[in-house]
């Protein structure tokens, strides 16, 4: 649970223990905002969210969400599969160093919002940071129906590099975006420098027999993975023991993107197209590679991080201990502390 204090209109919000440490110190200073009762403070800080976010984020608490809530834009990006410009979510660094810049991805069905933590760190390190949605999930505008299958998913994260950032770059890719940064790697290796892995799952053979699906069925089971009850349990087992509150918080951070209108055909086209298998472009990277495993991965076999760093022809493994699926979330301060090693 967050431990607050308020003073005036300030609010201090101090890291619970499963952070082990965090961004900026151990607090972090926000304004608080009035809450109905005139005598009463909201405990999270007032924000300006972009108006094409959904509604519920003002009821997240985590006051780093909401701060890097605050900060996604949409950046127009031409896609090849579109004759229109498709207004792509992203969060942009705060300064351009002469250093290749950091791109962040997220994994399955997630956003931007997973790098809350880390990536306030980063920037305090002075490393030119993005993050990035995949296509498909996060908060780009897709009401024209974009394909979302791993194709297009390629091609829409090659045009944004090639609009926006243009020079060899270190890409991070957790869980799923591991996939998505060997495939982009393999295809498009003048635009990486470097790879960062985290907890990556780049062994499965696509979605297996879901592409397979009736369109009906398919449909029933992306709502199904909507559901509350189905995130939270995700959840709870993706960190080590959360407390409640924190869970239910988190939940809602994780399924923000899911209320746009357009999520749910987005993630059925990606069911359906077969997802990804890059198990035989993981030879193929040649580039330096850091794979970062939290020891106590409860969706994903440490066994296979082994596999990986055998695979990867120029790789380093580093385990991070007492952590779950998504150090990034979980462990933020050592997460910065190996890439910046690594750089």
């Amino acid at each position: 649970m967050l431990t607050t204090a308020i003073s005036s209109s300030t609010l201090f919000v101090k890291f619970p223990p499963h952070f082990g440490d965090g961004p900026s110190s151990s607090t972090m200073h926000c304004r608080t905002q009035k809450g109905r009762n005139p005598n009463s403070f909201r405990l999270f800080p007032v924000c300006e969210f972009p108006a094409f976010l959904p509604k519920e984020v003002e009821n997240i608490k985590d006051p780093f969400a909401r701060r890097l809530a605050s900060r996604i834009e949409r950046l127009p990006v031409q896609v090849s599969f579109s004759k229109s410009s498709m207004m792509s979510s992203c969060v942009k660094p705060k300064q351009q160093t002469e250093a290749n810049p950091l791109l962040l991805l997220h994994g399955f069905d997630s956003s931007c919002l997973e790098w809350r933590y880390t990536f306030p760190l980063l920037e305090e390190a002075g490393l030119e940071t993005w993050a990035i949605d995949i296509l498909g999930w996060g908060f780009s505008d897709l009401k024209n129906s974009p394909p979302c299958d791993f194709a297009s998913k390629r091609d829409h994260l090659y045009q944004f590099w090639k609009s926006y950032i243009q020079r060899p770059m270190v890409l991070v890719g957790p869980s799923l975006g591991a996939a998505v940064a060997i495939d982009f790697t393999a295809n498009h290796p003048e635009a990486v420098e470097k790879l960062v892995l985290i907890d990556a799952s780049v062994y499965a053979e696509g979605t297996g027999d879901l592409a397979t699906l009736p369109k009906a069925l398919a449909y029933a089971g992306v709502y199904v993975l909507k559901s509350i009850p189905l995130r939270l349990y995700a959840t709870s087992l993706t960190f080590n023991g959360l407390p409640l509150d924190t869970l239910s918080d988190w939940t809602n951070i994780g399924r923000l993107h899911c209320l746009l209108p357009w999520w749910e055909e987005a993630t059925v086209d990606f069911m359906m197209s077969g997802g990804y298998n890059v198990i035989a472009q993981i030879r193929q990277v040649t580039q330096k590679a850091l794979i970062i495993w939290g020891e106590n991965d409860q969706i994903i076999d440490s066994k296979l991080a082994v596999r990986l760093h055998c695979e990867l022809p120029n790789a380093i493994l580093r385990q991070i201990p007492d952590c779950g699926h998504l150090p990034h979330v979980e462990k933020p301060a050592a997460v910065c502390k190996l890439i910046k090693e690594f750089l």
